[in-house]
Formats: structure tokens, sequence, C-alpha cells
């Protein structure tokens, strides 16, 4: 499992995480918190090559504002 990153803010209904350095899955990499619940699928990467951000779909169950500032995951 490896870190995608940590939950910054929220934008046209994506949750926006931010990389802690270059590395980022790619796009359609399913993403989980820590206790390994569904959150969602990465979408797109953009912004600064050294920490990019993530887009990541919410799944249908998840709440976007009760995961901001969560750390994200990729399966």
């Amino acid at each position: 499992m490896n870190r995608v990153g940590e939950v910054v803010r929220l934008a046209q209904g994506l949750l926006v995480v931010r990389a802690p350095d270059e590395t980022v899955p790619e796009i359609g990499t399913p993403v989980v918190d820590e206790s390994l619940a569904d959150v969602g699928r990465a979408v797109d990467v953009f912004g600064p090559v050294e920490r990019p951000y993530v887009a990541v779909s919410p799944a249908d169950d998840v709440e976007p504002p009760a995961l901001l500032g969560e750390k994200l995951y990729a399966e």
C-alpha cells in the first residue's frame, strides 16, 4: 500500500489530495483510508511535479467533508 497524501480541500465534488512527493497513483487506482475502507478512485494528477495534487472521485457512500485532513492510500 502506497501513501497518496492528505486531503487538503474539496472541489467540484472531488477530494483534492496533496502528495508527499512526486510518487502518485495511476489514474483509476482505488484509494482507501487508514482503516482500508474504500474512499474512491484517482481521476487526475495536477500541479507541481515535486508535490502534485491527486483528484479523487469519492465512492457513493463516502461523505467528502469528513475526509478533510485525512491521509489516503493507494491499493
